[in-house]
């Protein structure tokens, strides 16, 4: 999956859950609330259907590709406690998840092009890697540069994220401090991920 740049609204559609997060693509699945391509009589997904439709909510919300869920899930399935669980927490602790959430992009492929690009310092290393897990006490900043620092200011003022209680944002130094690792509660993404779990373990 990875960056998908095709009609985003389509995607929403079809998965019922507002995957993307941009104006555009919201306000499109708005005005058409039943999946693309079909009549509104729509015939009813088998299991693996509804298992196949949550699995790509996950790749999609977080950007992830086959190979790197796939890699979430062994780590999930090794991990103490429900690997469905687990697995969401482990999507929830990635470095450009944590900067949508924290409110600093409005969207998480633009958090993932900013890391991609080496906008962020991870414990005051420049890095650029989306996918890298963030451990408790891990501090985030915008590099000293003054058009990012005012780009993610501005994006900051945009931005409806909503507080996360194991995020601390500073929004004078640009920084995001990991409190604690996220729990199960904290996901944000509505996933039936027994399922997921269920198709991934055939």
């Amino acid at each position: 999956m990875g960056s998908y740049h095709g009609p985003k609204a389509r995607i929403n559609r079809r998965l019922g859950v507002m995957v993307f997060e941009s104006a555009g693509a919201v306000r499109a699945a708005e005005k058409r609330p039943y999946p693309p391509g079909m009549s509104l009589s729509r015939k009813k997904l088998s299991t693996y259907g509804l298992a196949l439709r949550e699995k790509q909510k996950i790749k999609y919300y977080y950007g992830l590709r086959e190979r790197q869920l796939r890699r979430f899930f062994q780590m999930a399935r090794r991990a103490k406690g429900n690997t469905g669980e687990q697995l969401l927490i482990l999507c929830e602790r990635r470095l450009d998840n944590v900067i949508r959430r924290a409110g600093f992009t409005l969207t998480r492929p633009q958090a993932r092009q900013g890391v991609a690009h080496c906008h962020f310092q991870v414990n005051g290393r420049t890095v650029s890697v989306p996918s890298i897990l963030v451990r408790a006490g891990d501090v985030i900043t915008v590099r000293k540069r003054p058009n990012l620092q005012n780009l993610y200011r501005g994006l900051l003022e945009q931005s409806n994220a909503e507080p996360c209680d194991w995020l601390a944002v500073d929004k004078q130094k640009l920084e995001i401090t990991v409190l604690s690792l996220p729990t199960y509660e904290d996901v944000s993404l509505p996933v039936d991920v027994g399922q997921v779990v269920a198709f991934m373990s055939r």
